[in-house]
């Protein structure tokens, strides 16, 4: 019993038609025919993709076969048609183009790899050293698919056409379908004797080592863009990108906000009253900071250029430093002796603000927010 076409393509019964092609794209991109080479099940599984997608992708398919299922498509006479495509690179071709003739040879797909750095690293800028699998040009053949030394004749079976025409019969009767041709795969040339070491293909799966610049500034979940290092286009056509899309681990000691940098810094009640002077931590090692007599709970103080520096522009990000002060608590007979003294000698001019009963309230449930 074939399975449910929108578990096949990992999508729910209401996706909408941009959702469905970009799940098809994605499986479909997995199952490529020369990185799955290995696997004996991959033409199965891209097979299976395929016709899930027909069913869902068409209207009035997909209509019949929410209300009937399978029995409802095959009672109105759709039946996929596979059998004159001759492998996986076939299929792949013939959903996604290239290898033929007028459609040109296809460019490398893209990939993309992920790394992790520190804030630090992110703030300096940094090396780190990328390894993937990509299908590159086979050394052996130069990529021509023969054995060395060896002829590449004519295709006997499409004729040098690169390209075979069947017939498919569909809902609305018999259509004609041109696909790749399942020997020469649309080259229209076949090598006599093809290469043992890709198997006349011209391209292998191999591994990739490269150091990439992480530019200083950078942010998490950006991408660096890295031109023709991706996989190997056919027939000398141009290679597809890198992309590496750079993860910056969280640091404790700071969140960042586009490029300014917020910390905490926890000061004593009458440190706060008194003011003083105060180290903070900032990217380069620790700095002075002034903390003035009567700093407020929650108030903020601004060390200019201290935070990340700008990928796009040149002035760099701030440092923000939350003052949060700390009530003493667990006070000793003495500790509480002298506070009691203190509150004695407090005069509403002590206490006065200048901040009126809305900005309070909004300094107070900003800290809590934050």
């Amino acid at each position: 019993m074939p399975r449910d076409p929108y578990e096949v393509l990992g999508v729910g019964r209401e996706a909408s038609e941009q959702q469905i092609k970009k799940a098809f794209r994605q499986l479909a991109r997995e199952l490529h025919p020369d990185v799955n080479a290995h696997d004996p099940d991959a033409e199965e599984k891209f097979k299976e993709a395929a016709e899930a997608y027909e069913i869902v992708s068409d209207p009035e398919r997909r209509a019949t076969y929410d209300r009937y299922g399978h029995d409802g498509l095959r009672s109105g006479g759709y039946a996929p048609n596979f059998e004159g495509f001759g492998s996986i690179s076939d299929l792949f071709n013939a959903f996604f183009g290239g290898g033929g003739p007028g459609s040109g040879p296809a460019q490398g797909g893209d990939i993309g790899v992920a790394v992790e750095i520190d804030l630090i690293e992110a703030a300096n800028g940094a090396k780190v050293q990328v390894a993937y699998d990509a299908v590159k040009r086979c050394e052996r053949c130069h990529g021509n698919g023969a054995e060395p030394g060896t002829p590449i004749e004519t295709c006997e079976r499409c004729g040098g056409a690169g390209q075979l025409q069947a017939v498919q019969r569909t809902p609305f009767g018999q259509m004609m379908r041109t696909m790749v041709c399942d020997v020469c795969h649309g080259d229209g040339r076949v090598p006599k004797q093809p290469c043992h070491e890709c198997r006349g293909r011209g391209r292998l799966a191999a591994r990739q080592e490269l150091e990439v610049d992480i530019p200083a500034g950078i942010a998490d979940g950006q991408r660096i863009r890295i031109s023709g290092r991706g996989h190997e286009g056919e027939a000398g056509a141009p290679a597809g990108d890198l992309y590496v899309v750079v993860g910056v681990r969280e640091d404790e000691r700071f969140v960042r906000e586009g490029d300014d940098l917020i910390t905490a810094l926890d000061v004593a009640a009458p440190l706060a009253a008194l003011g003083a002077t105060l180290e903070v931590p900032t990217l380069d090692g620790a700095t002075s900071i002034e903390l003035p007599a009567g700093t407020q709970p929650g108030e903020v103080l601004t060390v200019r250029g201290a935070g990340m520096p700008g990928l796009r522009r040149g002035r760099p990000g701030d440092l923000r430093v939350i003052v949060n002060v700390v009530i003493p608590r667990r006070l000793t007979a003495e500790q509480r002796e002298l506070l009691d003294r203190l509150n004695e000698t407090l005069t509403e001019e002590n206490l006065r603000s200048q901040e009126s009963m809305f900005a309070k309230l909004r300094r107070a449930l900003g800290s809590q927010a934050a």
